[in-house]
């Protein structure tokens, strides 16, 4: 389907009732182009958004006992990369021409105890991109200054987009983990986040072992750095032996994978006194008191904490893995993240 390109109007994979992936719920739909609305708000010509997971969790309903998305018609997309292309009266973090990102955070009150605390992404009431029209699944957006990031000029839009979730979401668990040299972290679900937590944890000097389902991400495991990469298996108790006949119980594990089995196996398989940090949605865990373990949530991180992952990327030149595809291919796309044929993170480009 093509559309008449209008200056007022702006091309959006819209999603006016949740569905399953394959009924293609997302159509290409011309909305009113978004505008600067107050002096502190900045215009961005979207190049990239990355495709997460959990968006697919929103758009075909899975979510929705959490209140996701809140509203509909509504546009997905949450890790945006773009031009700033206009700014507000007040606006001085940037000017025309620069290049900004944002996280899944668009807005936070900025007076409450979270925000005064520096995590604003806990904030109660917090706007989060891509659960109303101001998602990435489109050709521009609006945001203030201070919830947006500065991207240098020499990362591309495909390297950038994932970093304002999934690149995030990585660091914080990792740090989340406590991570020192030589610590043996498991990290179940190499995907978009999990091969960044890979670079991450090996960058604070730990062992890691990754754990995944499908052998592709395994393999990319192990190429960036994973000491160990081991198949999932849902036979626990084999799956437990093998995981320490091989390395011992773990210092800690990161959970990606949305699968309460999963998660359940990496507190079995951390020792006493260790950390299990998990990073998804599920039934509560059951553990043991007894045996002092530690069960972190983690959620992405602060604009302070984005501009850290920019750097760290910047100067280490850390890898992100991502395939480009055209906005309008965004159902065809959330269907090959369901089906597991990504290999770590896919880029819409409108």
């Amino acid at each position: 389907m093509e559309i008449t390109p209008n200056m007022e109007k702006m091309r959006a994979m819209v999603l006016s009732e949740c569905a399953p992936i394959e009924t293609s719920p997302l159509k290409l739909t011309q909305i009113d182009k978004h505008k600067i609305s107050r002096p502190n708000e900045i215009l961005i010509k979207i190049e990239a958004c990355g495709v997460c997971h959990s968006q697919l969790h929103g758009i075909e309903g899975d979510w929705k006992d959490l209140g996701i998305p809140p509203t509909l018609p509504t546009v997905p997309g949450h890790e945006v990369v773009g031009k700033v292309i206009e700014i507000g009266d007040s606006v001085t973090k940037f000017k025309v021409g620069d290049r900004a990102g944002l996280t899944p955070l668009l807005e936070a009150c900025r007076k409450c105890q979270y925000c005064n605390e520096g995590k604003e992404y806990l904030c109660e009431s917090s706007t989060i991109t891509g659960e109303s029209t101001k998602g990435g699944y489109t050709e521009y957006i609006t945001v203030t200054e201070d919830f947006a990031t500065k991207v240098p000029e020499n990362m591309s839009p495909e390297y950038a987009a994932p970093l304002f979730c999934a690149g995030i979401t990585a660091y914080k668990a990792v740090k989340a983990a406590e991570p020192n040299t030589n610590k043996k972290i498991g990290i179940f679900g190499i995907g978009g986040v999990g091969h960044m937590a890979i670079q991450f944890a090996k960058l604070e000097g730990c062992k890691v072992i990754a754990v995944s389902r499908n052998q592709s991400h395994l393999d990319v495991a192990r190429r960036l750095g994973a000491m160990d990469s081991l198949k999932f298996s849902e036979n626990q108790e084999t799956f437990l032996n093998e995981i320490k006949q091989k390395h011992g119980m773990l210092d800690a594990a990161i959970v990606f994978a949305p699968s309460d089995i999963v998660t359940d196996t990496a507190i079995k398989a951390v020792k006493k006194g260790g950390t299990i940090v998990i990073a998804t949605v599920g039934k509560n865990p059951a553990f043991v008191a007894f045996e002092e373990k530690t069960i972190r949530g983690t959620l992405i991180g602060s604009t302070k904490d984005m501009e850290e992952v920019i750097k760290i990327c910047n100067d280490k030149k850390l890898e992100v893995l991502s395939e480009k595809f055209p906005l309008e291919k965004a159902n065809e796309v959330l269907k090959k993240l369901k089906d597991s044929e990504i290999e770590a993170r896919a880029v819409l480009m409108p």
